[in-house]
């Protein structure tokens, strides 16, 4: 028996160890909220569960061969309160699990701001085939696969695709959204400590998608402003003919950066997949464009 205890000591143990850098390991708010939710409604899943296998196990015994004090009730047919105990556990537990994702989904609205005196840092976002474009619209500067950001400062993302749907998630920092060509997707994110966190592509979109991941680098606010005023001194500028190259479906792009961004370019992106003629895409534009 203690060995058995033992090995499973150990078994979970070495599974949980493949937690870090994931969704258990969170370095936001955002994150830090989403585990919660999974830790409450894990609690009350076993609630029920636990017990339930238990009197599983009970009534097997119980009601095993040898018992002679088991009785046996062949001309059983209905009870009342068994039905009452049998649907209102289970209909409270979707209640239950319900209420806390339906409070959550709320919650950690995507477009909801982050509450903090920090001003945001405004992140555009574009999935290609088979890289990330970071655009950052108030430095006039862009990288690709690499995504610097300021420590305790709120990030506000726009996030869109050049081609097919794709997911952006950067799990230790919460909210996985997908990226939608001709549309533009929003996200508020924060990491509160500085350090190097994964990103990553969860949306399968072709060939190169194994190698569709980016680093997010954390810094303290000066660092971050010693990073943009050195981006700003080297690299090619980022303009319709660079982007148009930049398009072009590429694998295990080692990450870069542009000095200058053309004014604009995020909205030419989303515009260039919008069919004006089409009525229903033109709403949901004009209401997108009012929601900002």
């Amino acid at each position: 028996m203690r060995r058995s205890l033992t090995l499973v000591f150990f078994l979970v143990a070495a599974t949980l160890g493949g937690c870090s850098e994931g969704i258990l390991d969170p370095k936001g708010p955002i994150a830090v909220a989403e585990r919660q939710i999974l830790f409450n409604s894990l609690g009350i899943m076993l609630a029920i569960v636990i017990p339930t296998i238990l009197a599983t196990l009970g009534v097997a015994y119980w009601f095993r061969a040898s018992n002679k004090r088991a009785r046996y009730l062949p001309d059983f047919t209905y009870s009342g309160r068994l039905e009452v105990l049998v649907w209102s556990i289970p209909l409270m537990t979707v209640i239950l699990v319900g209420g806390v994702a339906w409070v959550g989904a709320h919650d950690l609205d995507p477009r909801k701001a982050i509450s903090t005196t920090a001003k945001p840092v405004t992140v555009q976002v574009v999935s290609l085939d088979w890289k990330w474009l970071f655009i950052y619209p108030e430095q006039g500067i862009a990288s690709v696969n690499h995504l610097v950001v300021p420590a305790g400062v709120p990030i506000s993302f726009a996030l869109t695709s050049s081609g097919v749907m794709n997911s952006f998630f950067v799990p230790q920092l919460g909210s996985q959204i997908y990226t939608m060509a001709g549309m533009t997707t929003h996200l508020q994110l924060q990491a509160d400590n500085p350090g190097t966190y994964r990103g990553l592509s969860a949306q399968f979109s072709g060939d190169g998608f194994a190698d569709m991941r980016f680093a997010v680098d954390a810094v303290p606010g000066q660092r971050f402003e010693q990073w943009v005023a050195s981006t700003r001194g080297s690299g090619p500028t980022l303009d319709a003919r660079s982007y148009a190259d930049l398009e072009k479906p590429s694998e295990a792009v080692t990450p870069f950066t542009y000095r200058d961004v053309a004014p604009n370019l995020f909205d030419s992106v989303v515009m260039s997949e919008v069919q004006v003629d089409d009525p229903v895409r033109r709403i949901c534009l004009a209401s997108e464009r009012a929601q900002q």
